[in-house]
């Protein structure tokens, strides 16, 4: 007789049709977005987004079940899923350091031959780093400090001081995102004006994307601390959201470093 009875700490997911979705919502965003370059309507990935959505809603809420039964996430299972996190974060740093090295090919001439001399080039007036990129620097650290707050709250099993931490980090991560928009709307430079404005956007635009990701994610993880979900020895969700809004700090005092403070630190005021 073959028993029904789990002899192992692992967990055997079941059979899932999220994966399948995920895939078409996938197919479906990248035919849309290229047609939409090629002049076509936008609504073929705005189809794929709205199908993700769904899959992403469906897919974690079943994740979020599966940890609420008290069965299928062991020692084991959760260790792998803080690893998952942590492989995930690894790949998130080589992800910006290709734009880090773009910025710095072009700025540095013994990297490269193309390097330009005079930094910023020539026409481009960059932003004050001492103004708007220095507020948000400190709205982004203190931020990583209301989180810190949130998770030791959390492993003293206090749920009211954890909710109070994950509040005041979604709030400034919203002013951060709104202050970063009001800066681009303010920038004397466009996207296409060269080298500077390219990876200047790129490395601050994706950033800024995963502020907007990282927010979202906090917003989860307070609704769920509302809610219970988690326990003082068991968070795995709220340790994964406070370990991907620390790389979100650190990717932005690079940014502010290097891309702020050094690299308009060539920058003479025709005035």
């Amino acid at each position: 007789m073959v028993s029904s009875e789990k002899t192992h700490p692992y967990h055997m997911v079941n059979p899932s049709k999220w994966p399948f979705v995920g895939s078409v919502a996938a197919f479906v965003m990248a035919t849309g977005g290229i047609w939409y370059m090629h002049e076509g309507p936008i609504w073929g990935f705005m189809l794929g987004l709205v199908i993700m959505l769904y899959v992403m809603y469906g897919w974690w809420r079943d994740v979020i079940l599966e940890a609420e039964n008290g069965l299928d996430h062991t020692d084991v299972v959760r260790h792998g899923l803080r690893m998952g996190m942590v492989l995930f974060i690894a790949s998130e740093v080589m992800f910006f350091f290709a734009f880090f090295w773009a910025f710095f090919d072009a700025t540095i001439p013994f990297l490269s031959r193309t390097a330009h001399e005079v930094w910023p080039p020539e026409g481009i007036i960059p932003f004050n780093t001492w103004t708007l990129p220095f507020l948000n620097t400190l709205i982004l650290l203190t931020s990583g400090a209301t989180v810190t707050y949130a998770h030791h709250a959390m492993m003293l099993g206090d749920h009211k001081r954890t909710a109070t931490g994950l509040f005041w980090t979604v709030a400034l991560g919203i002013l951060f995102t709104g202050t970063q928009a009001y800066e681009y709307g303010h920038a004397a430079f466009g996207f296409t004006d060269g080298i500077y404005s390219s990876t200047f956007y790129l490395a601050t635009g994706f950033h800024g994307f995963h502020v907007i990701v990282g927010t979202i994610f906090l917003i989860v993880c307070y609704f769920r601390v509302k809610k219970g979900h988690f326990t003082a020895e068991n968070h795995v969700g709220f340790e994964a959201a406070a370990w991907y809004w620390h790389f979100v700090d650190v990717v932005w005092l690079f940014l502010f470093c290097a891309i702020y403070w050094w690299g308009s630190a060539g920058y003479v005021s025709p005035t």
